[in-house]
């Protein structure tokens, strides 16, 4: 081990001054503390799935308690060491007979992470993960446990890390239950021209474009209550690994070759995706493994403006986009009134795109995001985007309110970091 810290997709990478792994509140408080003696900042560190600087440490690193044996209910409550990932709380959610409603594709980040970066999974009458938080414990820049309320609480539900280290999260749970998965292959104008249509009629909706075709992959997912008729994991797993992994990894790589194949080698593994359903926990649907290594950039559009936003994507990915073997993934969400949440105030449509880590995605990325960005889009806190706090503060109606309590619980900047400075600006007590 060479001390380095790098994320999932390997594009961010630093080394730490030392890296704490804390099992308890009391050990997150000491390595704050420890950290202000020696001058050094301090920055929580997940299971590194931002693609973005956010969760990067250029000082102390501290890992959050995170045994899944301490997960407790109370009534429809969990309370979540910050550390836990969605993966380990799915399972003993299920074994206590809950779940949380809405989930994104990955269970691979923490809990902390998840809710700090506002990942958000889909369905027109649901919300994101953040939305569900009750309440939650931080570790303040002076080493004390603090339990937010108020606006307090409202920022920290997508607190970016900026606030303290959070050690705790109480999470709204639902009643476990199943999800009824239905994958087809449709002509791509028949998926835009229905979507309205699609949203309404059931629980979570999303689909794939393959760029350069005129295919999407539709998959739709609703509330299965007892019936487990239909394909099983088996056939799941087929679509989820050897044409979502192997198969995309292949493509990418035979792209990259030959990049004149991309559209015929997208149409191909598009016809190919598997079609039918299946029945899962809710968990098992929602997520799938990724195993081939990317970096994204996603944008939050107004729901009325994803024609327009698509038509956009199209066009640049047209132009600029011509190896590009990963599909466009569009999904909506319902508003919500967490303050930095791509989706606070309005019913909302995600647009991401996807390269293969390692290559060079700056001119497909960089003609994507004007078009999204005009249309007042959002970016994804945890994915690739280069605004800046002038410009993210006119999307956030209450963004000023989570700056001041950031310089309110952090005035000294002992959790910035580079990205942060850019997003939410400098704390002004902070030194330069």
């Amino acid at each position: 081990m060479d001390g380095t810290w790098r994320n999932w997709a390997g594009n961010q990478r630093t080394r730490p001054v030392r890296t704490v792994r804390a099992r308890d509140t009391d050990e997150v408080a000491a390595g704050v503390r420890a950290a202000a003696e020696d001058g050094l900042r301090v920055k929580a560190i997940g299971s590194g799935h931002s693609f973005t600087g956010v969760g990067v440490p250029d000082g102390v690193a501290i890992a959050a308690p995170s045994d899944p044996a301490r997960i407790r209910l109370d009534g429809p409550t969990a309370h979540v060491p910050a550390g836990v990932t969605l993966h380990a709380l799915n399972r003993r959610l299920w074994e206590l007979g809950r779940a949380l409603p809405n989930l994104g594709d990955i269970e691979a980040q923490t809990v902390a992470g998840a809710i700090s970066t506002g990942t958000h999974g889909t369905g027109a009458g649901y919300r994101g993960i953040a939305a569900q938080v009750e309440g939650v414990e931080l570790v303040l820049a002076d080493g004390s446990a603090h339990r937010p309320s108020g606006t307090e609480l409202a920022a920290a539900r997508i607190g970016l890390g900026a606030l303290g280290v959070l050690t705790e999260v109480s999470l709204r749970t639902v009643p476990a239950f199943r999800l009824r998965a239905t994958e087809t292959v449709r002509p791509l104008a028949e998926v835009l021209d229905g979507l309205d249509a699609l949203t309404a009629a059931h629980d979570h909706v999303e689909f794939y474009w393959f760029p350069h075709t005129e295919l999407a992959v539709l998959k739709v997912n609703d509330r299965a209550g007892d019936d487990t008729r239909g394909r099983g994991r088996a056939a799941a797993w087929i679509g989820d690994e050897l044409l979502g992994n192997a198969g995309f990894g292949l493509a990418c790589r035979a792209g990259e070759l030959a990049g004149s194949l991309v559209p015929r080698l997208n149409g191909f593994l598009a016809h190919r995706m598997p079609a039918g359903s299946y029945v899962g926990r809710s968990y098992e649907v929602f997520c799938s493994p990724r195993r081939v290594r990317f970096v994204e950039m996603e944008y939050a559009v107004p729901r009325a403006a994803l024609p327009e936003a698509f038509a956009g994507l199209r066009t640049a990915a047209a132009r600029h986009g011509h190896g590009v073997t990963f599909p466009v993934e569009v999904r909506v969400l319902g508003a919500d009134d967490v303050p930095l949440s791509t989706a606070y105030g309005r019913d909302t449509a995600y647009l991401a795109v996807h390269v293969r880590a390692g290559r060079p995605f700056e001119a497909y990325f960089g003609a994507v995001e004007p078009v999204l960005s005009a249309l007042d889009g959002r970016p994804h806190w945890g994915k690739l985007h280069t605004m800046t706090a002038e410009a993210l503060r006119s999307r956030y109606p209450a963004y000023d309110d989570v700056v001041a309590v950031r310089d309110r619980l952090d005035p000294e900047g002992r959790f910035r970091n580079p990205y942060l400075d850019r997003v939410l600006g400098v704390p002004c007590a902070s030194p330069t």
